[in-house]
């Protein structure tokens, strides 16, 4: 493992006002990305985009990627419904329908930002009940020996699912599951939300706070027989998006359900742990541990989700959150500067177009996911839904 230099987190430098001004104006440069990205609905939901020309590599269901753009539309909705309705978004969702029924842990993903989180924010009849299904099928997945969701037979792998395979990515069904309780009144949906997440953090957080991205387990038992990694470096390393789904979705588990202090707990030990490892620029490499750094690629989908999930702690802390709150700006401010597209350039590249997406370096992964310094969709919901939040558009925590 890499020798790393600590930090701490520190006070807001000054230009609070230029820096909010700053984020205002790539809000509205990524909503207009999210508008013109319309056009390629009749193909598919993007996936990711050339880094050179902005064109998108789309998917016909969305696979487990593709609500992280109709979560864009919803975002563009309650910011400007003159310009992208709800009509838009449901369009959008509706290719997402196909993969109601797939049983896999990632589908949490995908209909918890398309359908479940509209309800939040725009309160969309109908997207409750497509939100409701899909949690069903995650209750269903439930396996009492493993204590957990497994990733399914039809996991976005390239290997190792299925029904005694698990991963800290899989803890995207809980934000959906704990809506599904909270919308409904049945118990259910949070017991399993809670064994799940609990289960699925302590195989995969290491005790010094970071993350290990998958395992396999003995499904007679729950075992753990082994962890690994299915795209981050190796097995011993911190796979920057490992880092950043456990991070996530224990402050999104904080907010959500606040009486409970583990999630609080968890979620400030893998935050703290990225806030002493990131690089100086706030801007992730793909993973923690590739010898290779500093001539590696970067991840800004990693560390826009580590935006997302700082505001969330940050809201969950009140008082006692506002450093997160502060690194949470200064990294989207980062972000922003360096890998958002200002104008439409003459190289062909749209404004408002995160670049600097890697999905993983490793050749054992779907032909569809061999894709680095590009735009990944997920990253873009991420930073879009993070300069919401910071510019006031749309409230802490309700998302």
């Amino acid at each position: 493992m890499r020798n790393y230099r600590r930090r701490r987190l520190h006070a807001t430098p000054p230009g609070r006002t230029s820096m909010s001004t700053s984020l205002a104006l790539a809000r509205e440069r990524m909503v207009e990305r999210a508008v013109r990205s319309r056009s390629v609905l009749s193909r598919g939901l993007p996936h990711w985009a050339s880094g050179e020309t902005g064109d998108w590599t789309v998917t016909p269901d969305g696979d487990w990627t593709g609500g992280a753009y109709v979560g864009e539309l919803w975002l563009a909705h309650a910011f400007d419904p003159a310009r992208v309705s709800a009509a838009h978004a449901r369009a959008a969702l509706d290719l997402m329908l196909p993969r109601l029924d797939h049983r896999t842990a990632f589908k949490g993903f995908g209909f918890y930002f398309g359908a479940a989180a509209a309800t939040r924010l725009v309160d969309h009849a109908g997207t409750d009940m497509i939100a409701l299904r899909a949690a069903r099928v995650l209750t269903d997945m439930y396996d009492e020996r493993l204590g957990l969701i497994p990733l399914g037979e039809d996991a976005e792998e390239a290997s190792s699912v299925g029904a005694a395979e698990s991963s800290i990515d899989s803890l995207q069904a809980i934000a959906l599951l704990f809506w599904a309780a909270d919308h409904t009144g049945d118990e259910t949906f949070d017991r399993i939300a809670t064994r799940h997440l609990e289960r699925v953090l302590e195989i995969h957080v290491r005790q010094d706070g970071s993350v290990v991205q998958s395992s396999t387990l003995d499904p007679e038992d729950g075992r753990v027989l082994r962890t690994h990694t299915h795209k981050g470096y190796d097995d011993r390393s911190t796979w920057g998006r490992a880092q950043g789904w456990a991070m996530l979705y224990a402050a999104h588990a904080a907010v959500v359900r606040p009486e409970d202090p583990r999630w609080r707990d968890v979620a400030r030990r893998t935050i703290d742990w990225w806030i002493a490892h990131v690089p100086e620029d706030l801007i992730a490499f793909w993973d923690f541990d590739d010898p290779a750094i500093p001539d590696t690629d970067r991840d800004t989908a990693a560390t826009t989700m580590a935006i997302a999930a700082a505001l969330r702690l940050a809201h969950a802390l009140g008082e006692d959150g506002a450093p997160y709150r502060d690194f949470a700006e200064r990294t989207a401010h980062a972000v922003v500067d360096r890998y958002l597209t200002p104008t439409d350039d003459t190289d062909g590249r749209p404004a408002g177009m995160l670049t600097g997406g890697c999905f993983t370096r490793r050749g054992t992964v779907r032909q569809q996911d061999a894709a680095t310094n590009v735009e990944l969709v997920f990253g873009s919901y991420f930073l879009l839904e993070s300069l919401m939040v910071l510019t006031g558009v749309v409230p802490a925590g309700r998302i």
